[in-house]
């Protein structure tokens, strides 16, 4: 599925509801953003990009370029300020012609993970392509992308440092203008519409300790246990005590990775009445221990 937000659409009432709980998932995102190319060309030129196990963004700086992709029903233009993300990273060709490009087109492309966890709640709402137009955009995601283009032209100490930082704050910009303009919404982004719901879901991310339960959850939400199951399922396509368990997991990956906790502590802050039960969850979600995590460390991004 293809989204390009509609920057004239309304927000609505839900909007209020809508900011914090977005900010705190953001706020917990485990977002790896890398830039890890820079392409310069001049005429006719053709880029075929393999899939990917991350997700990958592609940055116009200067001129314009055609994206042609399965999840797209006609090739695409991208011009001059444009943001393409792939959140699954499916094979695509980027080009130009010489009518395209007369002069010079300037892409910056990179890769962004969710650490850990391809089951983050922003990973699986996200759809499978997704063009933020610059021309279109909030006064901040211009600025943003105008930054980084001029970065990349730059010639300066700390250069890839800022690039990496700016992709970062883009990516984040970009998921904002997402979730205010988008016709069409799905998972997290729609659950977010609903007041009661999104409420619920910004206590579990801010607060994921927390004895969560049914009927926790429900009374939060001001609702009937069966109809808080009904309209969460409705809006995020799981159960809310699966959704816990998986927020859970992706937040234990992440610190497990980050080795500044005890696997005990991280069982303590997330829980789990004890490290035994948290390993035995965590492996039946994970399919890894969390020993085996914390082995393997935070996995390098590469553009292979």
């Amino acid at each position: 599925m293809y989204i390009e937000p509609n920057p004239s659409l309304p927000t609505g009432p839900s909007q209020g509801y809508l900011e914090p709980a977005l900010e705190s998932l953001l706020n917990r995102s485990m977002l790896q953003v890398h830039v890890v190319a820079e392409l310069h060309r001049r005429g006719p030129w053709l880029a075929e990009i393999p899939p990917h196990e991350c997700g990958l963004f592609h940055l116009v700086g200067s001129g314009r370029c055609q994206v042609e992709c399965d999840a797209l029903d006609a090739t695409m233009t991208l011009e001059s300020g444009d943001l393409l993300i792939f959140p699954h990273s499916p094979r695509h060709r980027l080009s130009s012609t010489m009518e395209d490009n007369p002069n010079h087109t300037s892409l910056i492309c990179g890769e962004f993970r969710f650490t850990g966890t391809s089951r983050h709640p922003l990973n699986l709402a996200l759809p499978a392509c997704l063009v933020i137009r610059g021309a279109g955009a909030s006064a901040t995601f211009r600025q943003l992308a105008t930054t980084m283009a001029e970065v990349a032209h730059a010639d300066c100490a700390g250069r890839n440092v800022l690039l990496n930082k700016l992709a970062d704050a883009l990516f984040t910009a970009a998921i904002c203008e997402y979730s205010r303009t988008a016709s069409s919404r799905q998972g997290l982004f729609a659950s977010l519409t609903d007041p009661r719901i999104a409420r619920v879901v910004q206590a579990v991310h801010d607060h994921p300790g927390n004895v969560w339960t049914m009927q926790s959850m429900a009374t939060l939400a001001c609702m009937s246990r069966s109809s808080f199951a009904e309209r969460f399922k409705q809006l995020m396509k799981l159960p809310p005590i699966q959704y816990v368990t998986q927020w859970r997991v992706g937040l234990a990956e992440q610190l497990l990775r980050n080795r500044e906790q005890t696997v005990a502590g991280i069982a303590q802050d997330l829980g789990y009445s004890s490290e035994a039960a948290f390993r035995r969850l965590f492996k039946r979600v994970s399919g890894m221990s969390p020993g085996k995590v914390r082995a393997d460390g935070v996995r390098p991004l590469t553009w292979n």
